[in-house]
Formats: C-alpha cells, structure tokens, sequence
C-alpha cells in the first residue's frame, strides 16, 4: 500500500466511532473542525431555531415546520487561500440538505454562499460543492468555492426525509493538494491532544501530552464501554494502534491537574487487486470499467473501498482529473492506473496497480464508393489497391482479394478484418458500379398552348442525366414548361461525364382536324407559331406522299382543295422546314405531322 499526504476525504459511517461522532444541532456550539478531524454523525431533531422563525435561507424553505428538520452544525477555518469543496456523503435513500455560509459568528450568518435542497431522484451518494467524487453528474453539486486565508465558515447539514442512517463529510479542491497540512486552520480546536485523528491502518500515531513541570501522566482508553486505565503507561506520549476515545491525565505538583481527550479513528488500508489487461478495437467504441473495478476490488467490498482510474500515476496519487466509467481508448497502447480508497478515509488508499489497455488497429479503406464506365465495354477494377498483408479480406460476391473485377452493374462490399487472438476488427466498405454511355434521345413530345408549351425528353435509358435547354441551367427533371413557340436546342449529358446529346426542335401548333365545309367555322388549317422562325414552309401531301399545297408564314390556311376542286375526307400529312441562322433550310422533327379532313 502506497500512501501520500494529498487532497483526501474522512468518512466515518459505523460501529464506534459512529456512536462518538461529534454532532452539534445547534449553530452555537458547532463542532470545530479540521483537516485531519474525522468527520460524521447522524442527526435526530435539532436544538433551538437557528433561522428564528424565519422561512427560508438561501434554498432551503420552511415546510410544515422550521426550517431545521434534524440538524448538525459545524464550523471551520481556512488557512490556506485556494479551491475548495466539500462532499456529504448518504445513503441513497434519504434526503439531505447543507447550506454553507461564510460567517464568524452565528447571529450574523447572512445568506448562505452554497446550498442545495434537491431531492435525491438520481440515488446518487453525495451532495456538496466542486465535484462528485464518483464522476457522476449530479444535480446536487453547487460549483467550486474560491477562498482566502482566515475565512470562517458554518456548515449546516439538514436531514428532510428522517430517515437516517448518518452522514460524512469530506474536503476537496486544489487547497488540499497544494497544503495537504494547513489547507483547514485546527487552531480552533483548543486541546492539549490536538483534533481528533483519522489515521490509517499501518500509521505510526503518536499521542504527545508533554506539560512543562508534570510530574506524572496516566492514560485512559475508551472503545464504546468508559474509560479504563492504560496499565503501565506514564510516559508523556503514547503510541496507539487502535480506535478509540483516548484520555490523559498529566499530574501536576500543584494539584492542578489537566485532562484532555482525543479521538483517534484508524481505517482499513485497501489492497488493489491484479488487473486483466484489455485489447479493443480503436473504432471509438468505449470499455466499461465496471467490470474493471470489480476486478481491483478482489474480495473487498464496494462500500468499504471506492476505485477510481487515471490516465497517469500523479493523477491517481493526487485524486484528480479521474477517467468515466464509460471510457474511450485512442492510443494504440495506454497504462491506466488505479486508485482504491477507503471510503471511511481517503487518506487510505493503494495506487500500486495498473493495467494496459492495447488498442488492435481497425482498418481503413479509400477507395471510391461509386464507379461509373463510360467504355463501350462493360468492365471495372474496384477495391482496395495495395492490400495489408496483416488482413484479411472478403467480398460479398465470394472473392477473398482486396481488389476485384466486375462486368455487371451493381452494388458490391468488402469487410476487411485486423485480427489478433480473439479480438476482431472489422471495416466494412460498399461501391456501386455503374456503367454509363452517352445519352441517346429517342423521342421528344411537344404540347403547343401558345405561350405555355410543353416540351419532354424521351432517352434510350434511364440514369444519372441532365437536361438543358438553349444552354440555360441544366435540370435533373427532363420536362420543360411554359415555352415559348419557336426553335429550340435540348441536350442531354451524362452526369458522369460519358458525353451528351443535342437536338434543335420546333415548337408550332397544328389542329388534328379541320371542317372546311363553307360555314365559316374551321375552314382552314394553319400552323400556330410559324412566325418566331426564318422563311417557314409547311408542306401537305396526300398519303401517297403527292405534294398538295404549301402553307408560308402570312397565309390564311389551306382550305382543303386543290386547283379549286375539293379534297375528300380523309388523313393528311405535312412537314415543317425553316431557314436556320447560316441559311440553309432545316426540317424540323419530332413534330406530329398527321391532321385529317371532315365533311
């Protein structure tokens, strides 16, 4: 067992040194107190009303009685300047209160500086200010206090559910590390023996009553049963091994004799026990060291012993800077070292274990996830190009390689494994093949309402394609609306880059039918839009494909004759043709050229 005089805690729960706590109910006599006073004590009532009546201090309000329910009272005083905090350990099914307040004398307590009345609906195991010494997150803590040298301080520490199977108090905070001896000022405990003493198992305590001009000393023992006389002991010390109230008597030659007592509480010294090593998977995956502080407990039990795990051996020594529960390695190799305190005295504790925590590598993959061909043969290389030679790997298609090659479309993965021992790390890693051509229009279907057209792009396939229009945006969408009449150029690419398509179109309107039958209704077939184009000409033929008539841009129609003799009803064709920007003369396409006669 390693011992150090560092920041601590000083829990008394049970047995006899329960019975001697020192517990005040009452602000005027609060018990003094100091660093090295072992501190606990339950509660039963309390003694006059502190508060006078009052509602509420600080947090804490009156219910259906004062605002006291059973109470304890202690005082202390700093000596140091520094960070201090303060841990009031339970029983997690009670309900304890405190209010600190920073004061020298009882009627001038003021308004508490720290205070905290929640309920314990969490069942944590402390309340107090700083941090919870378990790491957990508890509602119950008030922040750090900041102190100077010669402060006085009252500790109030109330019990509202009555239930009540004691308290302790232990101090924290940096003040304890940087003055482990004078961080509390014991000046306030005036006793020829000192403040009482919590002391570890195998420590060395020595009782000092020297008095100038003694002429004898007796010393008396006390473990739960009176005092009884020390046989043989008359020296001014006295060296003591067990707990127990402790009681001298120095003789003086004037008969004025002095007796003075001390408690002295020794706690059990824990004993880590050997710890597993770990190898885990650095994929941020966290361990759980529950079964890790099992492990360090052996045969002693969790509610004599706490344990707690550091990423360095001064952290542990210290008490400090202590790892979650739920911790997530990031080193490929990591020492943890563990700390078991007794949880009567955290002056007692044993940093003489640690354990490894190696972390096994998960593997990393880069290669693309997607794939697209654009060859006119179908063929593609994936996975990962150079292979460690310490995986293994395996395809869903059944290929054990890092890198394949494939013929058909579709999705394939590859787990990759780092194995060592029992331990298995595995990355799992998917790429879509694609192979892609250029777009090939099949078709384009045009819908004539004046200024409201409609125009939709037919293709050979469906893929990832993009659609445009007179170089505008392109679109993922292949239907364009509310076009104006008129050429147009569509294109269609390949998103990924395996080339695109263009095709200038027309947009006119044509009726289906027409009646040319005298009445002054529908007499005449024309073609709507021709105006937007260059030197437009409609040409109509028979379905022998005799040409009939030829409709230009400022004709009123053709009236269903030819060479004045009408033509019967029947099915009619036409083409469109227009002068482009370098003069030459283009048919237009992909334009429904079949209209019909009735009579």
């Amino acid at each position: 067992m390693t011992r150090f005089s560092v920041a601590f805690a000083i829990l008394f729960l049970t047995g006899f040194l329960n019975l001697k706590a020192q517990v005040s109910p009452d602000c005027s006599n609060a018990v003094p107190i100091c660093y090295n006073t072992p501190i606990n004590g339950g509660t039963n009532g309390y003694g006059i009303d502190d508060f006078y009546g009052s509602s509420v201090t600080g947090c804490i309000a009156q219910a259906t009685a004062p605002i006291e329910s059973n109470s304890a009272w202690y005082r202390f005083r700093t000596g140091e300047r520094g960070q201090l905090g303060i841990n009031i350990g339970f029983d997690i099914s009670e309900d304890w209160d405190f209010a600190l307040y920073r004061a020298s004398d009882c009627n001038t307590l003021g308004d508490p500086i720290r205070c905290n009345y929640f309920d314990n609906s969490d069942n944590n195991t402390y309340t107090g200010f700083g941090v919870d010494p378990t790491g957990a997150d508890n509602f119950q803590y008030d922040d750090w206090l900041d102190v100077e040298s010669g402060e006085d301080y009252y500790l109030f520490i109330n019990n509202f559910s009555n239930n009540n199977s004691g308290f302790s108090i232990q101090f924290s905070g940096s003040i304890f590390i940087e003055f482990p001896n004078t961080a509390l000022d014991c000046s306030i405990i005036n006793n020829l023996l000192g403040p009482p003493i919590a002391a570890c198992d195998d420590d060395n305590v020595v009782l000092d009553a020297t008095t100038l001009g003694a002429i004898d000393y007796e010393w008396f023992l006390d473990i739960g049963n009176g005092y009884q006389q020390i046989p043989a002991e008359n020296s001014s010390i006295l060296t003591v091994a067990v707990s127990a109230m402790y009681r001298v008597l120095v003789i003086m030659p004037t008969g004025d004799n002095t007796i003075s007592e001390v408690q002295v509480a020794f706690s059990p010294v824990p004993t880590t026990a050997q710890i597993s090593d770990e190898l885990v998977c650095l994929e941020g995956a966290p361990i759980d060291f529950t079964t890790k502080r099992l492990e360090a407990l052996g045969v002693q039990s969790a509610n004599e012993f706490q344990v707690n795990f550091y990423s360095s051996l001064d952290d542990a020594i210290n008490n400090i800077n202590a790892l979650p529960d739920v911790f997530i390695p990031t080193m490929a190799s990591q020492t943890i070292f563990v700390r078991t305190t007794s949880v009567q005295n955290q002056k007692c504790f044993d940093v003489s274990k640690s354990f490894e925590i190696n972390g096994l590598e998960v593997p990393g993959l880069n290669f693309a996830t997607s794939v697209y061909i654009c060859e006119d043969t179908p063929i593609a290389t994936i996975g990962e190009r150079i292979p460690n030679p310490n995986y293994s790997y395996s395809w869903d298609s059944g290929q054990t390689s890092s890198q394949i090659t494939v013929t058909q479309e579709g999705t394939y993965t590859l787990n990759v494994s780092n194995t060592f021992g029992s331990q298995n790390c595995t990355t799992e890693r998917s790429v879509t093949v694609v192979f892609s051509g250029q777009p090939v229009i099949t078709d384009v279907e045009i819908s004539y309402q004046d200024n409201a057209n409609t125009v939709e792009v037919i293709v050979e396939r469906v893929g990832e394609l993009e659609y445009q229009l007179d170089g505008n945006p392109s679109q993922k969408e292949s239907i364009f609306y509310n076009l104006s009449p008129g050429a147009h150029t569509v294109t269609v690419s390949d998103v990924n880059g395996c080339g695109s398509i263009s095709e200038d179109i027309v947009i006119v309107g044509f009726p289906k039918f027409f009646t040319p039958n005298g009445d002054g209704v529908n007499d005449f077939w024309t073609v709507g839009g021709m105006s937007v184009l260059h030197n437009p000409v409609v040409h109509i033929y028979d379905r022998f494909g005799k040409l009939l008539y030829q409709l230009r841009e400022n004709d009123p129609g053709w009236n269903g004759t030819i060479n004045g003799v009408l033509l019967p009803a029947a099915d009619y064709w036409f083409k469109l043709t227009y002068a482009d920007s370098e003069g030459g003369t283009v048919t237009a396409k992909y334009i429904n050229n079949h209209f019909s006669i009735k009579r």
